[in-house]
């Protein structure tokens, strides 16, 4: 997405929700809504040979009026579109890496974008575009579907996506400079754009009264723009996820 149209866009959606806010937000939650908890969270670290990490952070997925929260995504619903709103999204992302091996550090990214949520009887449709307006200055689209299986008292979530990076974004985190290269011994490499298909699949099961148990595993297959560049370790990522969480009706 163009840089100029998306920022346009976001200052164009903020302005007409802060004119929202003394109106009744008709058809949206006036209380919270959604998991609070914590959970447990596996994430794997595929660059430079480093292990993978396990850490314990907050688990939300919930609504309150016009925010949301869904896991790694906040965001403030604007104007009604469709079987959801257009949303001002940004994302937490933990893509960092330390100076190490002669590579330059690597900041984590801030994408800042707009998506919507469209719930439809058919299933769940995550469109989300994010621009980085820390250091790669890069573009992340994504498209993601979810279904909705119940098994007894489990609900079943099956899931399957697509993101698209930019070569700006990539070439910023997986990317080798010439001076890189000839302080490192990698070979000079810059990363193009990438197209990454994902499957997951998230387990929730009550295990008490307002308390939910939440399993969920998901795969990314790594588009060559990323998957190409030396410094990666192998072409999929995984990231697991255990959770214990209070259910807000």
């Amino acid at each position: 997405m163009n840089k100029t149209l998306l920022c346009t866009l976001l200052l164009s959606l903020a302005g007409h929700a802060c004119a929202q806010e003394a109106a009744p937000d008709a058809g949206l939650p006036d209380h919270l809504t959604g998991d609070i908890g914590p959970g447990v969270f596996r994430l794997e670290r595929n660059i430079l040979g480093k292990s993978d990490k396990t850490s314990v952070l907050p688990y939300a997925y919930f609504d309150y009026k016009r925010f949301f929260a869904r896991l790694d995504t906040f965001g403030f619903k604007t104007v009604k579109m469709g079987a959801g709103y257009l949303e001002l999204a940004a994302r937490v992302n933990f893509d960092h890496m330390d100076a190490e091996r002669g590579l330059n550090r690597r900041s984590n990214s801030v994408p800042i974008g707009i998506g919507t949520l469209q719930e439809t009887r058919f299933g769940a449709f995550f469109l989300n575009a994010f621009y980085d307006v820390n250091k790669s200055h890069g573009t992340l689209l994504e498209a993601i579907y979810a279904a909705q299986v119940d098994v007894g008292r489990a609900h079943i979530y099956p899931q399957v996506g697509i993101e698209r990076r930019s070569a700006s974004y990539n070439d910023y985190f997986y990317g080798v400079t010439a001076s890189e290269s000839t302080a490192s011994g990698f070979r000079e490499y810059h990363a193009g754009a990438s197209t990454t298909p994902m499957l997951g699949l998230t387990i929730e099961m009550p295990i008490a009264e307002n308390w939910v148990g939440n399993i969920t595993f998901r795969r990314k297959w790594l588009g060559n723009g990323i998957a190409n560049s030396p410094i990666i370790n192998h072409s999929t990522e995984n990231m697991g996820l255990v959770a214990i969480n209070y259910h807000f009706k």
